[in-house]
């Protein structure tokens, strides 16, 4: 199981344990954390799971496809380290993964 640490928007911290196979974004909706809407349930089709994925963190997911890039070049808050949540599926790590999640006011 991966630890992953959600920055919110509202400053604070919420450390959720995530299985191999599950999405970013997944986890967050399961637990209930704000911040990541998921629209579209994860079909990469609505860039309301926005978030800030540090490049030391990178590594642990794939590029991100062409739709991904796409959809995040028409988001305002967007940046080199702009990921979409439902794309970011944990992997076998031990690591603890950080993300920022977008804040969408």
């Amino acid at each position: 199981m991966t630890k992953v640490i959600y920055h919110l928007p509202d400053g604070t911290t919420q450390q959720i344990d995530v299985d191999p196979g599950e999405t970013i974004m997944n986890a967050s909706l399961r637990n209930n954390l704000p911040g990541i809407v998921a629209e579209c349930g994860g079909s990469c089709a609505c860039a309301t799971c926005h978030v800030h994925l540090p490049q030391e963190h990178s590594h642990h997911f794939a590029e991100p496809t062409d739709e991904e890039t796409d959809l995040i070049a028409y988001l305002d808050a967007a940046d080199d380290d702009s990921r979409l949540s439902c794309q970011l599926v944990i992997g076998n790590s031990d690591d603890e993964i950080h993300v920022h999640v977008a804040d969408s006011r």
